[in-house]
């Protein structure tokens, strides 16, 4: 008998088995994570450029943030350490490799040195929206090319090619508040934000003339955008379980 004519499904199912396997999760070829050297009070930054990331005393926060395009105030729960203890990581892709892969290989390397486990829910929270000002957007638009990067301390935000959704991370990171942009503002910018630390949730005339610019007060005068205040049903990404990363 013909087995090939008698079970043409069968040998139609056993054929097509071995187009159906999951592909393996994009990872790093190398990557190096180690407590940061850096100097307490130190900046944190990370830098990507086409395959390769590069963190500098940043917390385990910093680098969900990254990998998930979620801002630091809205990750929360995990132990005390995730946003304390600090690090320098240096990551290196397959090959050349955009933003989506890069974030996905950033995921990948949490789950498997951080052991990082989490879920989303909704909280309506307090924060901010992020508008265009009355002077129109002032920060420069970024040439083509340029490389993404930002570092952020308590006296100032500088980035290069970030765009408005970035900024307000990186606002909400400094407000410890969550922001939304607003602006319906495309494309990348370069700019440097200073502001004094006494005043990050202050926003009065005269703070402003007797303890120096408060980040509401630079965001309005040095970038032409504007804070206003807004509670909205926001997602945040709660840390279900987290380790302290394994040794390189």
């Amino acid at each position: 008998m013909n087995t090939n004519l008698a079970f043409p499904g069968l040998l139609l199912f056993v054929a097509s088995a071995g187009f159906t396997q999951t592909a393996p999760a994009p990872a790093f070829e190398v990557a190096s994570i180690k407590p940061t050297t850096a100097e307490p009070g130190s900046a944190s930054s990370v830098a990507t450029k086409t395959g390769r990331t590069s963190g500098t005393n940043v917390t385990l926060k910093r680098c969900i943030r990254s990998a998930y395009g979620i801002p630091e105030a809205r990750i929360v729960g995990g132990p005390k350490w995730v946003d304390e203890e600090r690090y320098d990581i240096d990551a290196k892709a397959p090959g050349p490799s955009g933003d989506h892969e890069m974030s996905a290989m950033m995921q990948q390397l949490l789950a498997e040195r951080f052991k990082l486990l989490f879920h989303r829910e909704t909280r309506p929270l307090p924060g901010y929206a992020l508008v265009v000002g009355k002077k129109g957007v002032l920060a420069k638009r970024s040439e083509p090319g340029t490389p993404s990067a930002s570092a952020s301390s308590r006296r100032s935000i500088e980035a290069t090619a970030c765009s408005m959704e970035r900024l307000a991370m990186k606002l909400a990171e400094v407000l410890h508040l969550p922001v939304t942009d607003t602006t319906g503002v495309e494309g990348v910018f370069d700019f440097k934000l200073a502001f004094s630390p006494d005043e990050l949730k202050a926003g009065g005339a005269s703070d402003v003339a007797t303890r120096g610019l408060t980040v509401f007060a630079a965001v309005e005068e040095q970038l032409g955008l504007k804070l206003e205040p807004r509670k909205v049903p926001t997602e945040v990404l709660v840390i279900d379980r987290a380790e302290k990363p394994s040794e390189n």
